[in-house]
């Protein structure tokens, strides 16, 4: 019993994996797809916040670029792999102040590192 239940966990993690980088998946659990939009956010911004602490942007113009940025990735990977495009707007939204709260730190940490 044990050893079926780590291998459907396993073949359901291979096939999230594999879910990801489909194009035009069905994704029978919503939630699921919200948690990969989710935690890809996440590293979005925090790549986003690497980047723009290296470049040197301050102020209002680098928030206001990472919300365009972060928003048009995240809706364009979920029309690209979901193929109820309908959660598009739902994706935009998932996670978006937690995954502020990163970039902003990120940000921060690496423009006072380089630049004070």
């Amino acid at each position: 019993m044990g050893k079926n239940l780590n291998s459907s966990i396993q073949n359901s993690k291979q096939s999230t994996w594999k879910r990801m980088f489909t194009i035009s998946s069905h994704w029978e659990d919503k939630d699921e797809f919200l948690d990969v939009i989710y935690w890809g956010r996440q590293l979005v911004s925090i790549i986003i916040g690497i980047v723009w602490g290296i470049l040197g942007l301050t102020g209002a113009f680098g928030l206001l670029s990472y919300m365009a940025t972060s928003s048009a990735v995240v809706y364009l990977y979920s029309i690209n792999v979901n193929d109820d495009s309908e959660d598009a707007l739902t994706a935009v939204k998932e996670g978006f102040m937690t995954s502020l709260a990163a970039f902003l730190v990120t940000w921060i940490l690496v423009y006072t590192y380089l630049y004070f």
